[in-house]
């Protein structure tokens, strides 16, 4: 085949190629109307937890196919996005557990050790949940956010954002995240493994006022890899608290043992 023959057919298929970007690229920038990737993170994640410090109670339900559902609950108190304390508060033989947060290091207190001990944010908590998915439920400050594309569910157009880790110590390598256009509210978001692999799916769910913002009050995490495998969270009881930096300090945990 000759030079001249090869470019006759590449070049056409290049020039298609190259449309389908540029229109592509086009809508997605009609859709966002200026709006920035970052823009998008940033009202989703204050739709999710208030800006200010808060305290929340949560209830997680977690299912595996033919066994009784493993019931569990907490009371987290976030001090911004850098401190939080996650406090088991049921069931009775894990009660006075308590997480603690600060910036991006975790450490889990237990009632009969004296010294803490440190953990990954990525370790499963319980059911489908990670240590990160209560201690800190942060996209904008672990997260470089792109815009991928516009999409309609159900009728509704949503952004869909690219989440990639901007450390390794934060609780997911990769996020797909989609957003409702009309309200910024976050519709649903797929977690990845460092291989690239899909772990669970997750969506945010019945919304309520809470805490001066109407706020999902169910999340419903379902493994990808393990069929019939899902935990269900529902929050509660969020209520604004000014709260003090001695709260987020080892000496003052002994206190809440």
């Amino acid at each position: 085949m000759t030079r001249n023959n090869i470019l006759s057919r590449t070049l056409p298929l290049i020039i298609i190629i190259s449309a389908q970007s540029f229109f592509t690229s086009d809508s997605v920038a009609k859709e966002t109307q200026g709006v920035s990737a970052k823009t998008i993170l940033e009202k989703s994640d204050n739709i999710r937890f208030p800006k200010q410090d808060f305290q929340v109670n949560v209830r997680i339900t977690s299912s595996k196919t033919d066994r009784k559902p493993d019931i569990k609950k907490y009371q987290i108190v976030s001090k911004g996005n850098e401190n939080s304390l996650v406090i088991t508060t049921a069931p009775a033989s894990e009660k006075g557990q308590i997480l603690l947060m600060k910036r991006r290091n975790l450490w889990v207190y237990l009632p009969n050790i004296s010294q803490p001990v440190r953990l990954p944010l990525s370790q499963r908590l319980t059911g489908q949940v990670a240590n990160g998915d209560l201690a800190r439920a942060n996209f904008l400050g672990d997260y470089e956010p792109t815009l991928l594309r516009a999409e309609t569910v159900k009728g509704k157009k949503h952004y869909v954002l690219g989440l990639e880790a901007n450390d390794r110590s934060v609780t997911y390598r990769k996020v797909t995240l989609w957003v409702n256009q009309s309200n910024f509210r976050p519709y649903k978001a797929e977690f990845y493994t460092i291989s690239g692999r899909l772990m669970k799916t997750a969506y945010y769910e019945n919304f309520k006022k809470m805490a001066d913002e109407m706020r999902p009050t169910r999340l419903v995490m379902i493994d990808a890899l393990r069929k019939g495998e899902q935990s269900l969270l529902e929050y509660s009881n969020m209520q604004i608290r000014d709260l003090p930096e001695k709260m987020f300090t080892k000496n003052y945990l002994k206190k809440l043992q």
